[in-house]
Order: C-alpha cells, then structure tokens, then sequence
C-alpha cells in the first residue's frame, strides 16, 4: 500500500534567498582551508608515489575545493 499523502503538491515550499557571503563564512572557509592543507599534501605526495607521476591539481588545489565543498554544509538553512 502506497502512500498517498506523500508528494501531494499541497505542502507549502519554502524558498530561501540567495544570501551574500559574510565575514563568517569566510573565516570558516579559511579555517577548513588551512586545516585541509596538510591532509591534501599527504594525498598528493601519496598520488605521486604511488602513481609515479605527478596530479594534474597540487595540494592547494584540493585542499581549496575540500573547503570549497565543507564550508556551505555548515550554513545550509
């Protein structure tokens, strides 16, 4: 038996904003960046030994995108 209140159309749906980023989200931001920095440096020398050859993207890079993707999960709504 399916139910049939599920996915009705007559829940009322909330539509947030777009909000600007704020001082606080750039210093979460430079937070996770410095503390992704020497986990993204391990993996990539790990890549490099492992791989023999070196990523397309430096440790930077990851560690920039690894805070890049943490940051706005601490500030969804």
């Amino acid at each position: 038996m399916s139910d049939q209140t599920a996915g009705s159309g007559h829940e009322p749906r909330t539509h947030y904003p777009a909000r600007t980023p704020r001082a606080e989200f750039y210093t979460y931001f430079a937070l996770i960046f410095l503390a992704a920095i020497p986990f993204a440096a391990v993996a990539w020398l790990w890549a490099v030994a492992r791989d023999r050859q070196l990523p397309v993207h430096g440790p930077l890079a990851r560690a920039w995108r690894e805070a890049e993707a943490l940051t706005p999960t601490i500030f969804r709504p």
